[in-house]
């Protein structure tokens, strides 16, 4: 199957910018924790939940896999994952 005839979060490009997104976000969370502290700091355990789950989100969609069941493909649903690690680039580009 060529990259036309797949749908375009399906296409390689858009694996590449899940993989690209999570991988960072996730070296920080590993490495650097204190990069999210809030103002108080303190650490949002919500937020950093949703930063997680958007960062799984970005591995499961880069790598290539495509769950079946209707409830995983919104969980893991790239728009998704993109959203929430947007939402933590957005915490670290804050501080």
């Amino acid at each position: 199957m060529n990259a036309e005839t797949l749908g375009p979060l399906r296409r390689p490009i858009s694996r590449w910018v899940s993989l690209l997104l999570a991988m960072p976000m996730s070296l920080v969370l590993l490495v650097h924790p204190a990069a999210m502290l809030d103002e108080q700091g303190g650490y949002s355990h919500n937020l950093l939940m949703l930063i997680m789950w958007g960062v799984a989100a970005g591995y499961v969609h880069g790598v290539g896999f495509d769950p079946r069941p209707w409830a995983w493909r919104l969980l893991f649903h790239p728009l998704l994952a993109w959203a929430l690690m947007g939402l933590g680039y957005a915490m670290l580009l804050r501080r």
